[in-house]
């Protein structure tokens, strides 16, 4: 009797032996098969990233590059001011650079879209300001409030015909899918040209004064 209960005992002692080893097997088995997993969806991310990027300079290197990284912005748009005097226009300044995919496809959108061109020809002197490592504009871009630290880039900063900042507007509002929205650019633009702002001041001094 006492051999019999020896037997099961070792029995049972092998069979919780043999439960435990084959539990640690499935837990190191499925610990090994979510590290597998995990270094795959890695790889694919990294190769999406990787393609995406290359997607990005490829376009950017197609696009017109507007922006001028040696020249004096302070002193252009000075001259710029004078010159939207003269003909009774407002300064659009479009602050980012080269390297930024999204100043290039609107200043590409706006050149290559007729009503556009000519609404923005019509109503604004226009200008590129740069920000880049080789050339921030930093006391330009202080002057204005620095707007690409909040909005990003590209970023519109609107001066009227004495060089007065009027206007500092966010581009993402702009945006559709992987462009811009011909109606809300238009609609930016009419805003802020100046028969638009004559309008709008004759507006408020007749709800002044009548």
């Amino acid at each position: 009797m006492i051999k019999l209960n020896l037997k099961i005992l070792a029995f049972s002692s092998l069979l919780v032996t043999s439960l435990a080893y084959s539990q640690k097997t499935d837990q190191l088995q499925t610990k090994n098969n979510v590290s597998d997993n995990a270094l795959l969806l890695k790889a694919k991310n990294d190769s999406v990233v990787a393609a995406k990027k290359k997607a990005a300079a490829a376009e950017i290197a197609k696009l017109p590059k507007p922006y001028n990284q040696k020249e004096n912005a302070q002193t252009k748009i000075a001259e710029l001011v004078k010159q939207a005097k003269k003909e009774n226009k407002n300064v659009m300044i479009q602050a980012g650079g080269n390297w930024c995919i999204w100043c290039l496809r609107f200043d590409h959108y706006v050149q290559t879209t007729p009503e556009l061109k000519e609404l923005v020809d019509e109503n604004f002197i226009y200008y590129h300001l740069n920000y880049s490592p080789e050339n921030k504009n930093e006391k330009v871009f202080a002057k204005y409030g620095n707007p690409g630290e909040k909005f990003g880039y590209p970023v519109f900063i609107v001066l009227d015909q004495n060089g007065k900042q009027i206007h500092t507007q966010d581009s993402s509002v702009l945006e559709e899918g992987k462009g811009y929205s011909l109606e809300k650019t238009k609609t930016f633009f009419k805003e802020w040209s100046p028969k638009s702002l004559i309008k709008k001041s004759r507006h408020s001094f007749d709800e002044i004064f009548f």
